[in-house]
């Protein structure tokens, strides 16, 4: 174990000071986009998933590589097509003719992590054998299960507005995603600082031409998970995230509610926003912050609610106003 990782181990502060360096390196090269960042950096935290939803051309995979890059973790993307099969994710067993054996040879879901782009241009048969990764952190092939490398991050991209010939992800599959994070387009200010970098040189396809370099690890992100299981929960908050999971199952609005695993994830990711502020418990406040990326892909709006221009962030933030805040 290195001089750097004792370290790290010892002091909580340093891995949160860390954390908040990979904002500033992620900055380096993707403008704007803070809640994005902030929303991969609390699933990995939370050993979760993300699902990143925004047009093409607004830096999601940019984003997810810059990431990896300031966090010194391997990263591969998968761009997913009718014709992906499983095995193209999973990987398969080659036969070798000059041992006459079959040998594994891993695809490239064995990395830390993985881009899954345009997750629902791919028919269902290869979107569930994501499932058992995302859920289990192994995957089995012909009969063998294989550890996948720890910290595994799915990130899985998928267009708003482009649906024809796409394959929506059902809900047993949105279940397992920690977060949804929309990705909108960048303000007239930022895309004038966009512009202006690629007019001096900036070229998304070299990080490291663009100064993004490694300013934490995977013994800080352990250091840091260590420290977010730890921070507190009291009663009343633990209380107050039921009470707003159950008042959406009681919504005219919606025909299906979030579930018990909604709650525990509402719970999780409020745990690791309230570690990431500073604090070593958890406020009202944190689960309002994370409520929305936690829930908005776990509840099921009714066809009439929809027509009428009701959305799943409208029905949330609706719920958040009328549950009672604890004291």
């Amino acid at each position: 174990m290195s001089d750097r990782t004792l370290e790290t181990a010892a002091n909580p502060d340093s891995a949160r000071a860390s954390l908040e360096a990979v904002r500033a390196e992620i900055a380096k090269a993707v403008v704007g986009q803070d809640s994005a960042v902030t929303g991969l950096v609390v699933a990995l935290l939370c050993r979760g998933h993300v699902l990143l939803e925004g047009v093409p051309g607004v830096a999601k995979t940019l984003l997810v590589r810059a990431l990896a890059a300031s966090l010194e973790l391997d990263t591969k993307r998968v761009q997913f097509t009718p014709d992906l099969m499983p095995s193209d994710v999973t990987g398969s067993l080659i036969y070798d003719a000059r041992t006459s054996e079959f040998s594994f040879q891993p695809g490239p879901v064995f990395t830390n992590l993985l881009l899954a782009d345009e997750i629902n241009r791919t028919p269902p048969k290869t979107q569930s054998s994501l499932l058992e990764a995302m859920e289990e952190r192994q995957v089995t092939v012909d009969g063998t299960p294989r550890l996948l490398p720890d910290p595994f991050l799915v990130a899985a991209t998928q267009n708003p507005v482009e649906y024809e010939g796409t394959y929506p992800l059902p809900e047993a599959q949105l279940d397992r995603f920690l977060l949804k994070l929309t990705v909108p387009l960048p303000s007239r200010q930022d895309e004038i600082d966009v512009l202006a970098r690629h007019a001096n040189g900036f070229n998304p396809r070299d990080l490291k031409a663009a100064g993004v370099r490694p300013v934490a690890g995977p013994a800080d992100l352990e250091a840091a998970r260590a420290a977010v299981a730890k921070t507190s929960v009291s009663a009343e908050i633990t209380g107050y995230v039921v009470d707003i999971c159950r008042a959406t199952r009681e919504s005219p609005s919606l025909s299906l509610g979030v579930s018990p695993r909604g709650a525990t994830a509402l719970l999780s990711t409020a745990r690791a926003w309230a570690w990431l502020t500073g604090r070593d418990y958890v406020i009202p406040d944190d689960v309002k912050a994370l409520a929305l990326p936690t829930l908005r892909h776990r509840i099921q709006l009714r066809p009439e609610a929809e027509m009428e221009g009701v959305t799943a962030d409208s029905v949330i933030t609706s719920v958040l106003a009328h549950v009672p805040v604890p004291r």
